[in-house]
């Protein structure tokens, strides 16, 4: 496999160099960790009060980091920066789906988030009290995190694209007495109707005590009395502004819902201190973040990755961050190449989901714009098969940026194995190696270490500082879930091999892995060698129970535009796949569809898929499932066959 080595112009100027500056950085985060984070706290962040322990495993599995010390996370992306020249810069660059535009300074923004805090505090909100922030993409979802930041109201984002019933299960799993919300937002040119969302989830939320409005889109809404309130009305009677809250550094910054097994959401708490220092570095460590820098991770704050790498992470380090309301089609295939021109973007952080569905437009919209601002690219949310790697490097990078190919979870809060972009050269598909600090490993289910080439499962050996605390309201399903497979370890659910390089390759979830006549397949090992045909722009692999096999391999598959779904092309890609891989792994079935079940972060959803070929219904958990009707499309076309 060909590696791609960084020029000798990005290594100049990277934060981490190559040779001996890497290697003291490896060496000092090995030999001893605590002292490792402790000083890089001291250096990056500020403390109101600093720790008494670094790291504290009394109660394992429910670590704690920087105990006794106390910080606020909305001080440390703002103030702090106020008083530096950083307070003219631009910290956020946002745009509507419509084309509308603002910019806010770190003063502005700082001053936004002064004012909505007050009015948090004159509405009776305090440090310990819970709020739902269910928003459109605009800037006003980020000055409500950091007003809740501010004051200690620990904040859940739902995601605007959810549900009332959704958003209802996470109202009372939180026990929230404050939802905040707007009108509308706005999706591929239409209304999305959040307030009336929230009235019909709140029929059956009584602690909810304070709705806030924000205006976006202009449409009618019902306002209950004495309940719910206009944002720009409670900001007209605020004239104070608003001290940071002095917060311990195990105060939980937020609770965000991902799906469960069990059809129930697991409420991932993440506290404050841990989490503010390691997103801060995977900023400087992984983006190679500068101060002439704009960022963007164009994915939505309602996950994650928004949490951290488009609010939290870019405004700790003082960077602009560029938020976009809309789809990355609309009202053209082009949006976000157009976006890239229009803000000379120099860093980009998006999904291999939505590289894929670029691929599928084919050329011709990027090549529209000019790119050539961009001097890093990411990935993020699963792994990236090596095709759309080369096409992401090449098409969108012009062949000079390196891609940062990023694993990390809700669970662990922030970046944890990637490339350091001006040290590691790069395999496309591989995740290379875990960031310093990070005991990341490939294991048997006893907890060894597998030999180079061999598969396991990937674990987290010793605690990180954004690691998430607990599960909210569930502590034993937590220990259960995350800690029992192999005692004392971290155990991620995904499938993983090191190379004979060491270079880290996650294959998927544990559950996407097929026994066919005996052979151990991944699904992320078949789906790359299908997206490697010219005609394939996107596929998802599962597997049906097969007297003879054990099990058959079963193959979604979306073709590039201009390739028709005929009998004649599922002859070849099956052909494709026995001559790349063997005839063992040759698909029982080539299914076409122009779209996968996907999650509203991007996520293919292949256990929708095996029930539908189990069972030919979907019966599980689908809070997540972004169109619903791509399940209903297959599941009619399988009773069909």
């Amino acid at each position: 496999m060909d590696l791609y080595h960084p020029s000798e112009s990005f290594v100049d100027r990277a934060n981490v160099k190559p040779g001996e500056p890497y290697e003291a950085l490896i060496a000092k985060a090995s030999a001893d960790p605590e002292a490792f984070w402790s000083d890089l706290a001291e250096s990056e962040l500020h403390w109101f009060r600093k720790w008494d322990k670094v790291l504290d495993e009394s109660e394992a599995p429910f670590y704690k980091w920087f105990t006794g010390a106390t910080t606020n996370m909305s001080y440390n992306c703002l103030d702090r920066h106020c008083k530096t020249w950083r307070k003219n810069r631009a910290a956020i660059v946002w745009e509507g789906e419509p084309g509308d535009q603002r910019t806010l300074t770190y003063q502005e923004l700082l001053r936004a988030v002064e004012r909505f805090a007050a009015v948090l505090k004159a509405q009776g909100f305090r440090a310990g009290d819970r709020a739902i922030l269910y928003m459109p993409m605009v800037p006003e979802l980020p000055v409500a995190m950091l007003a809740c930041a501010r004051l200690g109201i620990t904040h859940s984002v739902v995601f605007a694209g959810f549900s009332a019933e959704a958003l209802k299960t996470r109202i009372l799993d939180l026990d929230a007495g404050l939802v905040v919300t707007a009108d509308g937002g706005w999706r591929r040119g239409n209304i999305v109707p959040l307030k009336q969302a929230v009235d019909d989830a709140l029929g059956d939320c009584p602690g909810v005590r304070s709705v806030i409005v924000y205006r976006r889109t202009g449409n009618e809404v019902e306002m209950t009395p004495g309940r719910d309130a206009w944002w720009h009305d409670l900001e007209a009677d605020v004239t104070a502004g608003c001290p940071a809250e002095r917060l311990d550094a195990e105060h939980p910054l937020y609770v965000l819902y991902t799906s469960g097994t069990t059809g129930k959401p697991k409420g991932i708490v993440h506290s404050t201190g841990g989490y503010q220092l390691q997103v801060s570095m995977a900023m400087r460590w992984v983006f190679d973040i500068k101060d002439e820098d704009t960022y963007w991770c164009a994915a939505d704050v309602g996950w994650v990755t928004g949490h951290s790498y488009i609010v939290y992470g870019p405004l700790l380090v003082g960077t602009t961050t560029v938020m976009y309301e809309g789809a990355p089609d609309f009202p053209e295939p082009d949006r976000f190449w157009s976006l890239v021109d229009k803000y000379k973007v120099n860093v980009f952080y998006t999904s291999p989901t939505a590289i894929r569905a670029f691929i599928k437009f084919g050329t011709e919209y990027p090549e529209r714009h000019d790119l050539s601002s961009l001097r890093l690219l990411g990935s993020v949310g699963e792994p990236i098969n090596p095709s759309a790697w080369e096409w992401y490097h090449s098409v969108i990078g012009g062949g000079r940026c390196p891609i940062v190919d990023t694993w990390w979870q809700t669970e662990t809060g922030s970046i944890m194995i990637s490339p350091l972009p001006g040290v590691t050269a790069l395999k496309p598909g591989s995740g290379t190696f875990p960031l310093p600090g990070i005991a990341a490993d490939v294991v048997d289910l006893e907890g060894n270490s597998v030999a180079p080439g061999g598969e396991g499962y990937l674990v987290v050996r010793k605690p990180w500082p954004s690691m998430f605390r607990t599960l909210w309201g569930d502590p034993e399903r937590f220990r259960e879930t995350y800690w029992s497979q192999i005692p004392g370890i971290y155990f991620v659910g995904d499938a993983a091999r090191k190379d004979e390089d060491g270079y880290f390759w996650v294959l998927g979830r544990v559950d996407d892995v097929m026994n066919v006549s005996g052979h151990r397949m991944s699904t992320a090992e078949l789906e790359s060698t299908l997206v490697r045909h010219a005609a394939v722009a996107e596929a998802a692999v599962v597997g049906m129970p097969d007297e003879l096999t054990g099990q058959a391999v079963i193959a979604f598959v979306t073709p590039i535009q201009g390739n028709d779904p005929t009998d004649e092309l599922a002859a070849e890609l099956r052909e494709w796949v026995a001559q790349q891989i063997g005839k063992f792994a040759r698909p029982k079935q080539i299914r076409f569809s122009d779209a996968l079940p996907k999650t509203r972060s991007g996520k293919i959803m292949r256990r929708l898929l095996r029930e539908i070929v189990t069972t030919h219904k979907v019966s599980g958990d689908i809070t997540t499932l972004e169109d619903l009707s791509v399940v209903n499309r297959l599941a009619a076309q399988q009773d069909e066959d």
